[in-house]
């Protein structure tokens, strides 16, 4: 497991959604090594890769969403189905890796990234009408949603630098059973899972009262 590339934005026009004028999503790789650290809460633009940030703030950035991170193999799969070239960093990824199963990381996993940062596994990304802009793929949403292969969001647990290259090793593995995808499944076309979320601490709190609303009614 290692990390292909580590991908930062440059502020675009986006012209797919009211609102912000401005999208960080097209993301390049960085040559050399980048500084990770923890971004604050919501609300700045800031998030944990050096040089980068949000202009969403509303719906993007902060600590539960820090550093973004998408497997090479599930590029590939989507390069078979668009018929083009998605080059590292196409999604709005920070982290592009090869040999992980990022779906299927579970909610609180925590990565070891070379020899000094850690992250945490907090929740899958939910697509948007930037995203499918940006792809310039009409009905990407839907057909993003259906595959139910998002992605995870991920909290800086140990700052430091990371660079292409560098090895991922998982170093913590939570008690439970709910993956980035089950995450992504339940609060978009599954609601019945909603309930099983509540086991996975480290699930984001906004992600936690829709569990509990789903279990309880209010």
């Amino acid at each position: 497991m290692k990390l292909l590339s580590v991908n930062v934005g440059r502020p675009r026009a986006n012209p797919w959604k009211t609102g912000p004028e401005l999208t960080g999503i097209d993301k390049q790789p960085v040559d050399g090594r980048v500084r990770v650290t923890a971004p604050g809460p919501k609300g700045t633009g800031a998030v944990g890769l050096e040089g980068d940030r949000v202009y969403d703030i509303a719906h993007h950035g902060g600590t539960d969403q820090a550093v973004y991170a998408y497997a090479r193999e599930d590029l590939d799969g989507w390069e078979r189905e668009f018929e083009r070239p998605l080059p590292a960093g196409v999604f709005g990824e920070n982290l592009t890796t090869v040999g992980l199963d990022v779906n299927g990381a579970l909610i609180g996993e925590r990565w070891r990234i070379g020899d000094e940062v850690v992250l945490e596994v907090s929740c899958a990304r939910i697509p948007c009408s930037t995203f499918q802009g940006w792809l310039d793929r009409a009905g990407w949403i839907k057909r993003f949603t259906q595959a139910a292969v998002p992605g995870a969001y991920l909290r800086v647990i140990t700052p430091g630098e990371i660079r292409a290259g560098d090895p991922i090793e998982v170093v913590h593995h939570p008690d439970h059973d709910v993956t980035v995808a089950l995450q992504f499944r339940a609060v978009t076309t599954e609601p019945e899972l909603l309930p099983r979320l509540l086991v996975a601490d480290a699930l984001p709190e906004e992600g936690k009262a829709l569990a509990r609303k789903r279990l309880t009614g209010r």
